[in-house]
């Protein structure tokens, strides 16, 4: 279980920066409050957030909520907010039935 905070240049030849969050196993209400950091400092940063599902197994209705909450955030500051639809089809689905299939994007991971 975790939530890691990288930031990249977010294509080639550009200097813009790209926040991505890792999450990693079951993530839910044992690493709320890290996530909830996370989410908090990628979205103060100004910059792109890109959520990276890949090694996630399971996210409970905590993680649902900050991820849905963190789009409200991103969308109300004109930041950047997408989630990588590289995960689990039950973790996609819970997420399109919480309304956060517009954050949802195909994305290659960098």
């Amino acid at each position: 279980m975790g939530v890691t905070l990288d930031k990249h240049g977010s294509r080639a030849g550009q200097s813009e920066v790209l926040n991505q969050l890792r999450l990693e196993g079951d993530v839910g209400i044992g690493c709320a409050a890290e996530f909830k950091g996370l989410l908090e400092q990628a979205l103060g940063s100004g910059c792109a957030v890109r959520i990276l599902l890949e090694g996630a197994t399971d996210l409970d209705v905590t993680a649902v909520q900050l991820l849905w909450a963190a789009g409200r955030k991103a969308k109300g500051s004109g930041v950047g907010y997408s989630i990588v639809s590289v995960a689990p089809e039950p973790i996609l689905a819970a997420l399109s039935e919480a309304g956060l299939q517009q954050f949802i994007s195909p994305v290659n991971v960098l």
